[in-house]
């Protein structure tokens, strides 16, 4: 009867979870005593529950995948090819999926004639590697500026940075059409932003672009590439130092991070965020679930309990069965 439990308990465990997966649009806190800075925030596009961050200087150049179910690295990235990164500001993610990072901050407030981009293609298998990346010089129109945003738009991928005034010099950047390498991209300025800008991201569907600061955000509506209105103001929360913002996959969560050791990304719910199908779990931008997988967890778990309960039954009435039989 002992090995017959047993055979049970294995059948229940391989027939269906009993438990559900994790959302990949809940609080998470990064683990990893590398990661003192971080300093921007992407959601990966081929790795379910996994977010790409980064430290903003003294770190080289270095691209950390964290799972956001355990707050462990996953990988840790080494981009090749682009020199020593200077002040590593931001990380968006493009269409094509290519991480994007901008190497955009000037902590001499503004004097560096140039900084850069670099662009390279998200790895398919994680763990720890080197990845050839492309380096692109950027200069803007109107002079040097500090900057920490870097957000690349989700169907057109055209790169904008927004810098880090809160005054009637601030502004939102835009770059060529298309970056080019071995050349000067030049970013003009197409809107103004009152706002100590420390990060931004597009909406999933690229008609919402939120900027944050160290103790706000504002969310503007985007329109034919500019921003229309003077935004919405966005709830962020209490962190020790506010540096980093994405969106969760499913455009349900605007996740905010912090720098510091051991810092926590908090999700809030986004604005406009697109309600959940019926019969539970979140939309994705695709349509995806919460689970990752169909069905969502209320699915997984119903699965687990009817295997579980099938596979008891059988155990028990077998059991009475060799009663009679003795």
């Amino acid at each position: 009867m002992r090995l017959l439990l047993g055979a049970a308990v294995t059948a229940a465990v391989v027939l269906g979870p009993v438990s559900a997966a994790r959302a990949d649009n809940e609080a998470f806190t990064l683990d990893d005593p590398r990661i003192t800075e971080s300093s921007g925030l992407v959601a990966s596009k081929k790795h379910p529950g996994v977010y790409w961050t980064h430290n903003d200087s003294d770190d080289g150049s270095h691209l950390y995948a964290v799972d956001s179910d355990s707050g462990r690295t996953v990988a840790r990235v080494t981009m090749q090819g682009v020199g020593q990164a200077r002040d590593v500001e931001g990380i968006s993610i493009g269409p094509d999926g290519d991480l994007y990072v901008g190497d955009i901050g000037d902590n001499l407030g503004g004097t560096w004639d140039h900084v850069w981009i670099y662009r390279l293609p998200e790895p398919d298998k994680l763990g720890d590697q080197t990845v050839k990346a492309t380096q692109y010089d950027v200069t803007y129109a109107d002079g040097a500026r500090d900057a920490e945003a870097l957000m690349v738009h989700p169907k057109t991928g055209r790169v904008y940075i927004a810098d880090k005034k809160r005054d009637s010099n601030g502004g939102l950047y835009e770059g060529p059409a298309e970056l080019q390498a071995g050349r000067n991209n030049v970013f003009r300025r197409i809107g103004d932003i009152d706002l100590w800008t420390t990060d931004g991201a597009f909406s999933p569907k690229g008609d919402k672009l939120v900027l944050r600061s160290y103790f706000g955000a504002q969310a503007y509506d985007w329109k034919d590439g500019r921003i229309q209105g003077d935004g919405e103001s966005v709830d962020v929360p209490m962190q020790r130092q506010g540096e980093s913002v994405a969106y969760s996959p499913d455009g349900r969560a605007l996740m905010y991070g912090s720098e510091g050791a051991g810092s926590e990304v908090e999700p809030v719910e986004a604005p406009d965020a697109p309600k959940p199908p019926e019969g539970g779990g979140s939309s994705g931008s695709d349509g995806a679930a919460d689970s990752g997988g169909e069905g969502g967890s209320d699915s997984d778990f119903k699965t687990g309990a009817l295997a579980l309960a099938v596979v008891v039954l059988a155990v028990f009435g077998l059991k009475g069965l060799l009663r009679k039989k003795s």
